[in-house]
């Protein structure tokens, strides 16, 4: 029993904390940011300020994840972010393809509670912070954060020399004193043509979901008072249905021209408002008979929100840098989903509800937006980063947030490495933070690497057992007709590219005309240069076509093969699918404003360009094709190229179709030591894996090796992976082996699908 008298006041209960790092927020751009540091032997405290994990993309919101694969409906190919964000979405697919929010919260805190260096603070707010004195030295440094634990009644007083704001309204540069910006810039400041103005909005609101469910029997409805009571005040009231739930209804938005920091229990409630009043229409109109027997099975208690404050850095990323592409010295990180602006009206708006404008590919994000320009020790990651509110409109995205948590996390490993400040890293280290990012899967558009360290880059010599030479894509029992312009994307090196013969099916004379296209950019997949027109006059039925073509290409690129858009044509295509290639469509989707082409009425500072965009799977096959001589760019030569992805070239090794358990040989001119290599393997970066809502038809891609062993020159197997369904895989041999020739075998278990391998990385 516990009995105590009156006294005046009491204190609560309080914890001290102390780490390496604390990181304040624990959506996903907070938990991969923990995930990754924590790996690279930080000590990290994650201050969450809810009960799950996640924040937009947790079960408390249920928006999908995307990046810069925005749903394949763009020309960004094999653009998918790489890292521990790419870890966490193919174990969720692996475990989760229907897409089951509550089985993603596991998988994140799963990958949280694994990691000893992680101790974790679930629904702790921060409130407040401690810096030094303003007459010291280092004034400008926090010390410790304050936080307060509503569910233990527990106060945690949390030290560290180094903090990262994750918290997406940014409570700790806030509380810090860190030069911020809310609202939109003028066109004039930074020379950015798609720059709002004032009647459009300058904030992007929150959004708020619901589920539905059938219940198999007629359901009534009763509006709860608050419902709004007219449905026909929000302009877009007739593309309510029954048939759609969850984040597709992502335009259920509100709160642009409120404050989205202070104001978000009043847009809270408008939102709620909003959706009782939507379930009201569909349930009560008498227009949708076939909602009769649904019911409302959740609605989101918290809103998701979009934007409040921006942080300045040392460099804030413009609208230019993402429609030039322009590279960076100090790239950390790549984004690629569109210029995205919302209506500050919302929901309540009579424009559409978002305004998007694409590059023609991914584009590099500098370390220099990620931390503090005057909070010394203070890092911003997630969608308070430094960039104007044109740039924000891409960069705020998840996945894309995510890969910057993870830069930030590598830089703090080695600020404790270095005993230095975030900026120091970015002036004295940064080849270091860009190699430590490269190993651990981050793609950085347009920065060479190089890894001393790596043993495999010393190798005399690198054999296969065999090597794929594609001669050709056998024709399957699939045809489908041109409906779309549809194009099959070649790898081509420099020089001529081979004839191709492929079979067509005309279901009357008809004429086909075919285009011979490449990117203006190598390292781009958007085909917006035209090297060659070819037309045919078609008789009734089958017929095999060869086309020779003149061109000559001066670097390596992917050569698009253009069938363009006939109804009355169908083409053969191919059951093998293979590493590298794919076949794109010049078709629409409305889910990403992609109608074949974008094509701006005005000069807002975007290109016009088409967009070719892959099917996804089962779909999406290869056109059957045969080419005059075999397409050399699978060898082995590609596993030391600095790659970890296709871009210009498929960057991978690939088996003959009949080698279904190739050997990779390894050979050095002496005995060398490896206690630890390192796998990247094909796991589709086309595939934008969204965590709800989509059902994908896999639980492991089929490109990706699923088995390894691990032999030395005595062919003692020395290591081994088995069951594998992830991007990256390492081998920590529990003794030092040294051997002149390692050997490794491999196998997949996609019948239709060559064995591939990206990269191979031994070290010491």
């Amino acid at each position: 029993m516990i009995q105590e008298t009156y006294t005046y006041k009491r204190s609560p209960k309080t914890i001290s904390l102390a780490g390496d790092l604390v990181i304040v927020g624990g959506g996903l751009t907070g938990t991969c940011a923990a995930v990754t540091a924590a790996r690279a032997g930080v000590k990290v405290i994650l201050v969450q300020d809810r009960p799950v994990l996640g924040g937009n993309c947790s079960s408390e919101v249920r928006l999908w994840i995307l990046g810069a694969t925005s749903h394949m409906g763009n020309n960004n190919r094999w653009a998918r972010e790489g890292g521990v964000i790419d870890e966490i979405m193919l174990e969720n697919i692996h475990r989760n393809p229907d897409g089951n929010p509550l089985i993603f919260d596991t998988v994140l805190l799963e990958k949280v509670v694994e990691e000893k260096n992680i101790t974790l603070l679930l629904n702790t707010a921060v409130y407040d912070l401690d810096k030094n004195p303003e007459n010291d030295a280092d004034s400008d440094k926090i010390t410790a954060v304050y936080g307060f634990c509503s569910q233990n009644s527990t106060q945690y007083h949390i030290s560290a020399p180094l903090f990262c704001d994750a918290s997406g309204d940014g409570i700790v540069g806030f509380l810090a004193g860190a030069a911020f910006r809310m609202g939109a810039e003028s066109a004039d400041e930074f020379g950015e043509k798609f720059a709002p103005d004032k009647a459009y909005g300058e904030l992007l609101g929150h959004s708020l979901y619901f589920y539905s469910k059938d219940m198999g029997r007629p359901i009534k409805f009763l509006p709860p008072s608050y419902a709004l009571k007219d449905i026909k005040e929000i302009p877009r009231y007739k593309t309510f249905n029954p048939k759609d739930f969850g984040c597709r209804l992502w335009w259920l938005e509100y709160g642009g021209r409120l404050d989205t920091v202070h104001d978000t229990e009043k847009i809270k409630w408008e939102l709620w408002k909003v959706v009782y009043g939507a379930w009201n229409y569909i349930k009560n109109s008498g227009e949708f008979p076939e909602a009769e027997n649904m019911t409302l099975e959740w609605v989101g208690t918290i809103p998701g929100k979009r934007e409040s404050r921006r942080f300045e850095g040392d460099y804030l990323l413009t609208q230019q840098d993402i429609v030039e592409q322009k590279t960076f010295d100090d790239t950390v990180a790549f984004g690629g989903w569109s210029l995205d602006l919302h209506p500050a009206d919302g929901i309540y708006s009579d424009q559409s509800g978002c305004n998007q404008w694409h590059s023609k590919g991914v584009y590099a994000i500098p370390y220099r937006c990620y931390y503090s320009k005057n909070v010394s020790n203070l890092f911003i990651a997630g969608r308070i980063i430094s960039a104007t509110h044109v740039a924000f409109a891409s960069t705020r995205v998840m996945a894309t947030s995510a890969v910057g948590g993870q830069a930030v996390a590598i830089a703090a490993a080695l600020c404790k490495k270095h005993n230095c400040s975030p900026t120091e890293i970015g002036t004295n280290h940064l080849k270091e933070l860009q190699l430590a990012l490269w190993r651990s899967g981050q793609y950085l558009p347009q920065t060479d690497i190089t890894d001393s360290e790596n043993l495999v880059q010393s190798a005399v010599e690198i054999t296969a057992s065999s090597t794929l030479k594609l001669q050709e894509l056998p024709g399957s029992d699939f045809w489908a007709t041109i409906k779309d312009s549809v194009a099959q994307m070649i790898p081509v090196t420099k020089g001529t590219i081979p004839s191709v013969t492929f079979s067509i099916d005309a279901i009357e004379e008809t004429e086909l005309t075919v285009e011979l296209r490449k990117s203006s950019k190598s390292f781009n997949h958007t085909p917006d240069v035209i090297l060659d027109v070819q037309t045919f006059q078609l008789k009734t039925g089958k017929q095999k076509i060869t086309i020779n073509w003149s061109v000559e290409f001066n670097e390596a690129c992917y050569a698009f093969l253009c069938f363009m858009k006939n109804d009355k044509i169908r083409i053969q295509y191919s059951d093998t699918r293979v590493t590298g290639m794919v076949t794109v469509f010049n078709a629409t989707n409305p889910a990403v404003s992609n109608y074949g082409k974008q094509e701006p009425t005005e000069d807002i500072g975007v290109d016009t360009f088409e967009f070719w965009c892959p099917q996804r799977r089962p779909e999406g096959r290869n056109i059957a094709l045969k080419f005059s001589k075999p397409l050399d760019v699978f060898g082995t030569e590609n596993i030391t190229n600095g790659f970890h992805r296709p871009i210009s070239q498929p960057n991978a090794w690939v088996a003959d179709t009949t080698d279904r358990n190739p050997l990779l040989t390894i050979s050095w001119n002496q005995p060398t030591s490896v206690s630890k290599i390192d796998f990247v393997f094909d796991s589709d970066y086309d595939h934008p894996m969204e965590n709800v809502i989509y059902v994908h038809p896999e639980t492991v891609m089929p490109f990706c090796v699923q088995n390894v062993q691990v032999l030395n020159c005595n062919n003692e197997v020395v290591g081994s992976i088995a069951d594998n369904h992830l991007s990256t895989r390492t081998i920590h041999l529990a003794q030092p082996v040294t051997t002149q020739h390692l050997k490794i075998r491999l196998s997949g278990s996609h019948a239709h699908v060559p064995v591939a391998l990206m990269e191979i990385r031994c070290y010491k």
